[in-house]
């Protein structure tokens, strides 16, 4: 067992929409900004805490801040015009039922659910629906326990956000840790399960314990791998630490080594900053010295992490730790996406020059992937091939597993942000799974199956629809082979 930590405990206070007049550094802020905050807080879920507030931002370069980036509603999140509809209403003091209203037209047009995650991913039991998981991939189970359903701290960018806005009906939850076990028998093909939400690391230990412990059983013995997603080690690391029951989730995760399975901790580190307190450093130490392996990752992001530097120094102090860089995703197409939202040749310039930047114990990092419909495809560069300017593409998941590890290739297109604004290259009509997907589409049905099966199985697919919202932000076009001193 782990000796406790001797740091200074250090007691959770969040703030939320509410307290944002009651938030001691935001009075350097002026009345109309702090008005702008509430608006875009009211659509856009707003939770920080006083960790994050008094260690992680730098206030003296608010707005520029990354920190303060990431976790406090800037007014370009929403389009000018709902913007100003929402502060004219809470100015105005309207009855809290037109506001509810403005609200909900607002979040629908912001694509809550991207990737079929409601309809698509969730599995059946025995016909009936089990909406607090998903099984999108062959080996993988997510399970969103009903506990682990808010988070220290909310990301202004998290593709989540529906999870947090109050809304029955946008929510992924499951009360019945029965529930998985029954649907891990009987599917022999899934190896592990990843908690998420939300975020696991906010529930108390006895919690998230009986959600595992049952998992560690001798009938499950498929199950190799058990992974909890967390920001929990960047936003309040005193959970490792000083919280009264940090050393109860740490034998916990003991526990789980000894049982034989990998235990990882896919931890949610966005910035550099966040691993520079030595809170950050301790929590992370700790969680590592368990056995556990801590895997990193995040999506690229404008205004937080868009650039290069900050990613190779982020992926040294991962291995610095004794963490593992994991991947470099892309911002997903949801919520405010147009704030922070990069072009693929603009994430790829970012990815290959941090690359280059750090030695071969970092390049275990793997991006940047895109986690779209089809599954998760990553860009692996920007090449010509017979005189065409092209993305070469590979699936590292797929929703058909023979999917996984076949290069495709798209048109370059230096406004791209997303798989659906990419086209096939020399002419093909379609990526070589389109016509699979449409098949999947037309069956209307959703099915795992096992190894047995694998070559006919079948997910329905679903094509997410680029939306115009967002931000009044405006950007020159980047080309990489014009802007960039590499050769392609």
């Amino acid at each position: 067992m782990l000796p406790t930590t001797r740091m200074e405990p250090k007691k959770y206070r969040p703030y939320e929409a509410r307290d944002i007049d009651r938030i001691p550094q935001l009075e350097r802020l002026s009345e109309e900004d702090r008005l702008a905050m509430k608006a875009v807080a009211s659509v856009l879920p707003f939770r920080v805490n006083n960790y994050v507030v008094e260690e992680l931002i730098r206030w003296e370069n608010v707005p520029d801040d990354p920190m303060y980036q990431l976790t406090f509603p800037q007014r370009d999140m929403l389009d000018p015009r709902d913007l100003d509809r929402l502060m004219d209403l809470i100015r105005s003091e309207a009855p809290p039922e037109k506001l509810r209203a403005a609200v909900g037209e607002i979040r629908k047009r912001l694509n809550p659910h991207p990737a079929g995650q409601m309809d698509l991913n969730v599995p059946t039991q025995r016909g009936e629906p089990l909406p607090g998981m998903q099984h999108k991939y062959r080996e993988t189970v997510l399970f969103f326990p009903s506990q682990g359903q808010t988070c220290h701290a909310y990301c202004t960018y998290c593709f989540r956000w529906a999870q947090f806005v109050g809304e029955d009906d946008m929510k992924f939850a499951s009360r019945e840790a029965d529930q998985l076990v029954a649907y891990l028998k009987a599917h022999p093909e899934v190896s592990n399960v990843l908690f998420t939400g939300g975020d696991p690391g906010i529930m108390r230990t006895r919690v998230l314990r009986s959600y595992i412990e049952p998992l560690l059983s001798p009938e499950l013995e498929h199950l190799t791998s058990i992974r909890i997603g967390t920001k929990a080690p960047a936003y309040w690391p005193y959970r490792f630490l000083t919280d009264r029951d940090a050393d109860d989730l740490l034998a916990l995760f003991e526990e789980v080594r000894e049982s034989g399975r990998h235990l990882a901790l896919m931890a949610h580190f966005t910035h550099p900053r966040e691993l520079e307190t030595p809170a950050a450093e301790a929590a992370v130490r700790r969680i590592v010295d368990t056995g556990a392996v801590v895997r990193c990752q995040s999506p690229v992001i404008r205004h937080v992490n868009d650039d290069a530097e900050a990613w190779a120094r982020m992926w040294r102090m991962q291995v610095a730790l004794g963490a593992v860089p994991y991947y470099m995703f892309v911002e997903r197409d949801t919520g405010a996406q147009n704030y922070f939202e990069l072009s693929l040749a603009e994430a790829y310039e970012i990815f290959i020059n941090a690359y280059r930047g750090v030695s071969g114990l970092a390049r275990t990092v793997r991006g940047p992937s895109m986690s779209a419909n089809p599954g998760k495809v990553v860009v692996d560069g920007i090449t010509r091939i017979h005189g065409e300017k092209v993305f070469a593409l590979r699936m590292l998941q797929g929703r058909n597993p023979d999917w996984v590890g076949r290069p495709f290739f798209a048109r370059f297109d230096p406004n791209a942000v997303w798989y659906d604004d990419l086209r096939p290259a020399f002419g093909e009509r379609e990526f070589f799974f389109e016509e699979e997907l449409r098949e999947f589409e037309e069956d209307k049905k959703f099915e795992i199956l096992g190894p047995a099966n694998l070559r006919d199985r079948r997910a329905l697919p679903h094509r997410s629809s680029r939306r115009s919202h967002g931000t009044a932000v405006q950007r020159e076009t980047f080309d990489p082979m014009r802007n960039s001193p590499f050769d392609y």
